[in-house]
């Protein structure tokens, strides 16, 4: 912050809440900052393609919390500074639901920034071999779904009928037509600022966002671990083309399950048998209480 602003800060407090940087409220004369410290030098990329998503996303008209300074020379770590955005975390608020509802309506937004190749690395890298030009290759090479269906397979996760019914939903989903655009990857309330009266002041944490098929890639992750009212309500905001949506709503289950893979990988390894068992149960839908 001295190297920044020339001045020493008034005030710098840990924030325990980040899973995979370091993160800092500190105060100075300047206005009140976030500091994000990665554990990895890896990272670094992550923060690069966070700059330039928020700024497409604010060029858009979606709320977002400035980023000032994308760095790894100051300190021997990636570190992102950016403007605190006040409020309160989403997640918290009284009017959940009428904020899902306006999530839904930032999200249509988000789809609407055109991008270039599909996954992680898109048109923020200035990489040009490692890019997946076409949506089949990102599904293959990136997701590497047909690997991780064997694994499904070869630990009993799910029985070989609904194996069979993922792989032919796969085959489908590999036939689409895919113009990609920006993803957020991780449009929930945890991600969300509102004030007091719900209007959303930033969605925040952009450095998984990806150049993807929208709206079912975003909405696998937006919507699969909230309450049926909470999904009617997001998509009420995205008004979506409910015929197309029913016919592609299988999707986001494939999506869902090909994205639990890497944690069930740690619980096999580790031979953690009582959560894999509990995750079974949520993977083959015995959890599922409100269709047939």
């Amino acid at each position: 912050m001295e190297h920044h602003f020339g001045k020493a800060t008034k005030n710098i407090e840990f924030n325990a809440a980040g899973k995979t940087n370091f993160v800092f409220s500190v105060t100075t004369k300047e206005g009140n900052f976030i500091v994000k410290i990665a554990f990895a030098k890896t990272k670094y990329k992550d923060f690069l393609k966070e700059q330039w998503a928020i700024q497409k996303a604010f060029e858009a008209g979606v709320p977002v919390a400035e980023i000032l300074e994308v760095g790894d020379e100051i300190i021997p770590f990636p570190y992102l500074l950016q403007r605190k955005v006040e409020g309160t975390e989403a997640i918290h608020h009284p009017d959940r639901l009428e904020i899902l509802r306006k999530l839904g309506k930032y999200a249509r937004v988000i789809h609407s920034i055109p991008t270039e190749g599909f996954g992680s690395l898109f048109n923020w890298s200035k990489n040009k071999l490692s890019k997946k030009k076409t949506w089949v290759e990102f599904l293959e090479e990136e997701l590497q779904v047909d690997e991780r269906l064997i694994f499904l397979e070869k630990h009993s996760i799910l029985n070989k009928k609904k194996i069979n019914r993922l792989r032919t939903e796969y085959e489908r989903i590999k036939k689409w037509k895919v113009t990609p655009s920006l993803n957020h990857c991780d449009l929930r309330l945890k991600n969300v600022i509102a004030n007091e009266k719900g209007d959303i002041k930033a969605i925040l944490d952009w450095e998984n966002c990806a150049s993807n098929c929208a709206p079912y890639w975003d909405f696998s992750i937006a919507l699969h671990d909230l309450s049926i009212d909470a999904k009617q309500k997001f998509l009420e905001g995205y008004e979506p083309d409910i015929e197309d949506f029913s016919k592609n709503a299988f999707s986001l289950t494939v999506f869902n399950i090909i994205n639990y893979i890497p944690a069930l990988q740690k619980m096999v390894d580790k031979k953690d048998k009582h959560n894999l068992a509990l995750y079974k149960l949520r993977l083959d839908g015995s959890l599922d209480l409100f269709s047939l």
